[in-house]
């Protein structure tokens, strides 16, 4: 049952899109090659490194949407060239570059970032691993910087939750994203599924029962988990979060490049 009206479900998409944008940004690709990382490496690094040096295997697993393949041979060699805390400090200069280009213009961001943080600080971080190291990393300390690096934590938070939510639905994130009328075959190939394997995945989903009817119950419990968390903010300051997170994705979704 929620108690916030669904103002999980229509912040979602701030959360997800704006929450990662930086992850395939030039800004963390200049920091990529600053560092002496191969190219499209720091994301697989930086994001996982907050837990130290993880293993192929167990990256692949946090990370949920990606053959397992890629995490064999994008994350040793970027292991070996820089460790974990620069990593770390490397993938959040990154989220810091965006921000600066990207959030700049945006009204109060401090005040948007102290809304977001509450909401993460009152999430317990237990068994969501990528969450639990971003909520416990160094944050920013000048304003646009932070509500940028909020929107990520709070994105892990959210990605998190929907994992589980999939498990308990009996959904892997790939058949999840098979069901999404927005993924789908087509974005498995985008996220480096062979197209071999991209088909095997789409036939095993189509095998499933009630498919798309799970993926949209675990879209429900995460929303629900979401709304009881911002419990931890009153209506008022919801009503304010929602606004302002409104704002800004209008706001960055019709500046330049977006």
């Amino acid at each position: 049952m929620t108690t916030t009206e669904g103002v999980a479900s229509r912040i979602r998409a701030v959360v997800q899109v704006l929450g990662g944008r930086f992850m395939t940004s030039p800004e963390l690709a200049a920091v990529e090659a600053e560092v002496g990382l191969p190219p499209r490496s720091l994301y697989v690094r930086g994001r996982s490194a907050v837990l130290g040096d993880v293993p192929p295997k167990v990256a692949a697993e946090l990370f949920g949407i990606f053959p397992h393949w890629l995490f064999d041979v994008v994350l040793p060699p970027a292991t070996a060239a820089l460790d974990a805390p620069a990593a770390v400090r490397a993938y959040a200069e990154s989220s810091a570059r965006w921000s600066r280009v990207s959030l700049s213009a945006v009204p109060e961001p401090g005040r948007l970032a102290e809304l977001l943080f509450r909401v993460v600080d009152a999430a317990d971080a237990s068994g969501l691993a990528l969450f639990a190291g971003w909520k416990n990393a160094a944050r920013p300390t000048e304003d646009v910087e932070r509500l940028g690096f909020a929107l990520m934590v709070f994105r892990e938070l959210r990605g998190g939750l929907h994992f589980a939510a999939l498990r308990a639905v009996g959904l892997s994130v790939p058949e999840a994203v098979v069901a999404d009328p927005e993924g789908g075959r087509e974005r498995l190939l985008r996220t480096a599924w062979p197209e071999e394997a991209a088909d095997e995945l789409v036939a095993a989903a189509a095998r499933k029962p009630d498919l798309r009817e799970r993926r949209h119950h675990a879209e429900a419990l995460t929303d629900e988990r979401i709304d009881e968390l911002l419990t931890s903010l009153t209506p008022p300051e919801r009503a304010e979060l929602e606004t302002r997170l409104g704002e800004l994705f209008a706001q960055v979704s019709a500046s330049p490049g977006a």
